[in-house]
């Protein structure tokens, strides 16, 4: 097996190749090392792409939170170092229902395909080189952790870095460089609505205590 990564250009469209993958789960159940291995050879970014689908719609997952949110966060180290991915076999062979597993990843298919007739090449600098691909692998790698923030109750807590990862992980792989600078946009959106809801908790929080003392 190879160390270093590779990341070569898409000869079929995103949304083609997700709902593939979604056709070979089978059975009852599914892992992570069931996805890795239905991916193939575009893994790593495409397997980022896929464990940031489920968070793009309203639906709750038990489980998938942890395990997608790991994946993605080591996924991105192994992008940032240009190694292949280790994970923990408690992470890589969780097992996961298929059942509520498929209709979400298809339904985030779904929005995917609404990006493809946008991408295409462009802005190359952004996208290619090692040191570059550091960076963007540094990028996923704080979306990731945003993305498990313990904030699943709040609104959109999940789905904007969720939206983020997958601008990121889509840019890199179809080349599009815009794609990626939306990445980094709803990064900065995703800082700023926490960063609201932060304060908003102190100020109802310095508002209650100055309540209770008068």
């Amino acid at each position: 097996m190879r160390d270093g990564v590779e990341f070569r250009d898409s000869q079929t469209t995103l949304s083609e190749t997700l709902r593939r993958m979604i056709d070979g789960i089978k059975g009852q159940t599914v892992s992570l090392r069931d996805l890795m291995t239905l991916v193939g050879e575009q893994g790593l970014l495409l397997l980022c792409a896929i464990a940031c689908l489920p968070f793009l719609i309203p639906v709750s997952i038990p489980g998938v939170s942890t395990v997608f949110g790991a994946a993605i966060i080591l996924i991105s180290i192994s992008i940032v170092l240009n190694r292949l991915p280790w994970m923990p076999r408690r992470i890589l062979d969780r097992q996961l229902s298929a059942e509520k597993l498929r209709p979400a990843l298809q339904k985030g298919a779904d929005v995917v395909s609404k990006l493809d007739p946008y991408l295409k090449p462009r802005l190359s600098a952004l996208t290619a080189g090692t040191a570059v691909n550091r960076v963007n692998g540094l990028a996923i790698a704080f979306a990731g952790v945003l993305l498990m923030l313990p904030l699943g109750l709040i609104p959109f807590s999940n789905t904007l870095p969720a939206i983020a990862i997958l601008l990121l992980a889509v840019g890199m792989i179809q080349r599009d460089g815009l794609i990626l600078l939306a990445g980094y946009a709803f990064i900065i959106f995703t800082l700023i609505y926490f960063g609201a809801l932060a304060y908003g908790a102190y100020a109802a929080g310095t508002g209650m205590m100055d309540f209770f003392k008068s």
